[in-house]
Order: structure tokens, then sequence, then C-alpha cells
């Protein structure tokens, strides 16, 4: 699969190699503050990632994106915005295997590793 995505604009994306923690069939997401705050109901598809130097905590993940269609710019507070079409297509090919509306990663059900370079406005995935 190669698309475009939207990367940090109010938040830097962080760079490097994750591994996928926990996937979410949809969630809320919402942060910031003042002009920057956004509250954004039923997020699609969402794929939390971290590693050693950012944690879980810090709240980065791919996802599907309603509210815009400028993909290929950067657009985010520092997730990967992918169309919702797009992101379907990765969730369900990712790890670890979803069968409800949350799964968490395991030794058994391990999360699957991802690298997101600097300055990319695309994400290029094959199996």
């Amino acid at each position: 699969m190669e698309t475009p995505v939207s990367t940090g604009l109010w938040g830097k994306t962080p760079t490097g190699e994750f591994t996928i923690w926990i996937k979410l069939r949809s969630t809320t997401m919402s942060g910031g503050s003042g002009a920057d705050y956004y509250n954004l109901p039923n997020v699609p598809h969402v794929m939390f990632f971290s590693n050693s130097e950012v944690a879980a905590s810090r709240g980065f993940s791919i996802h599907g994106t309603y509210w815009h269609n400028n993909f290929g710019h950067p657009m985010s507070h520092g997730c990967v915005n992918m169309k919702a079409t797009d992101v379907a297509k990765l969730y369900d090919w990712a790890t670890p295997v979803s069968t409800g509306n949350s799964t968490h990663s395991t030794k058994m059900n391990p999360g699957t590793k991802i690298t997101i370079h600097d300055g990319e406005s695309e994400i290029n995935v094959s199996p």
C-alpha cells in the first residue's frame, strides 16, 4: 500500500522505529488548549505506537481522518493522519490481531513494527 498521509503541523510527529501497542476500532481524541483545542469523536481505526524513547502516554497514533482531505501536507498535532478507506486496510493488516473495539499487543499477539522517517508525506507498507 502506498498512500499520502498528513503528519505534524501543530506538534512534531516522532521519527524512528516503533511498535503498535494498542488498536482501537474508533475513539474520541481531544487535546490542545485555547485556539489549538480539538475534540474529535469517532476517530476511526486508531493504532497507537511507542518505543523506549517515546512513551505510550504521549498518545501518538496512526488513524483515519474525516475532518480534512489535505493529505500529503502537515495537518496534525503529531499523529499520522490517513484517509479512512486506506487506514481501514492498514488496521486490518497490522497486528495485534483485533477481534473487538480495543486490542492490546501481547507476547502472543505482538504489535506491528513501524518506521517513521522525517519529512515523509506518504506511508508505504508491504507484508
